[in-house]
């Protein structure tokens, strides 16, 4: 059955803050998140993709969409949706202060190991995302005829995979940072079982958060969180219990 590959992109640059945003799942890209993705396109120009997917909200679709513009390899294969890989959803924490927010999202992924963590107070329990999340991966890996995929995702679920993939589990989460519109490659052996049926034998990581507007992170001294806020902890993050 063969070696597959997957391109897993996080999406572009948003802003949750701007004046028009009223729900932040249907957040658009910022003109930085359509460059972003542009500049992934031309470097994944020359790859003739079988599918493509995003997770269906606005800003993986406009990411996707952007991407493939760059390629007229694959300028007939249609865009669908994983609805699986929607990012986690979040629970409601009030506060004034963006380095408060950005640090209880930081130190959310860092717990996630813990028993009953939420993404936020009230979010999606880590675990279940986690199930959510690699049984979707699997499906889109074994239920569908590609060799080479390009799925556009969130940081979050992009996480929850690399851990996955690594054996990490949900220990992993904070390991693994994921800028915008970065690209993971990752190499799935696909292997017959014992009745013939498709099976994942091994993945292989061959590349982990590559940005093609910035290949050395020259410009992206913060974490992804931190340019996302507009915030700077100068290495230091704040105390979880804050």
């Amino acid at each position: 059955m063969g070696r597959r590959r997957l391109y897993l992109m996080r999406h572009g640059h948003v802003d949750y803050f701007a004046e028009d945003v009223t729900d932040f799942r249907m957040v658009p890209l910022t003109k930085s998140g359509r460059e972003q993705a542009a500049s992934a396109g031309k470097a994944m120009s020359d790859i003739q993709f079988d599918a493509v997917y995003h997770s269906g909200l606005p800003r993986t679709l406009q990411t996707a969409e952007i991407v493939m513009s760059s390629n007229t390899l694959s300028a007939s294969v249609p865009h669908q949706t994983a609805s699986g890989m929607e990012e986690l959803r979040g629970g409601v924490f009030v506060t004034d202060s963006r380095e408060e927010l950005a640090a209880r999202l930081a130190f959310s992924f860092e717990t996630a190991h813990e028993p009953e963590a939420e993404f936020l107070p009230g979010g999606e329990r880590f675990s279940e995302a986690y199930q959510r999340i690699t049984s979707s991966f699997e499906d889109l890996v074994l239920a569908k005829s590609w060799r080479t995929a390009l799925l556009v995702a969130h940081e979050g679920v992009n996480r929850i995979l690399l851990s996955y993939v690594s054996k990490a589990g949900l220990k992993g989460l904070g390991t693994f940072e994921q800028d915008l519109a970065c690209i993971n490659i990752l190499d799935v052996d696909v292997v017959p079982d014992d009745n013939d049926l498709p099976r994942i034998q091994r993945i292989i990581l061959k590349a982990i958060n590559v940005t093609t507007y910035d290949h050395v992170k020259l410009d992206l001294p913060k974490t992804s969180l931190e340019h996302l806020f507009d915030i700077d902890f100068q290495g230091l993050r704040l105390p979880p219990q804050l």
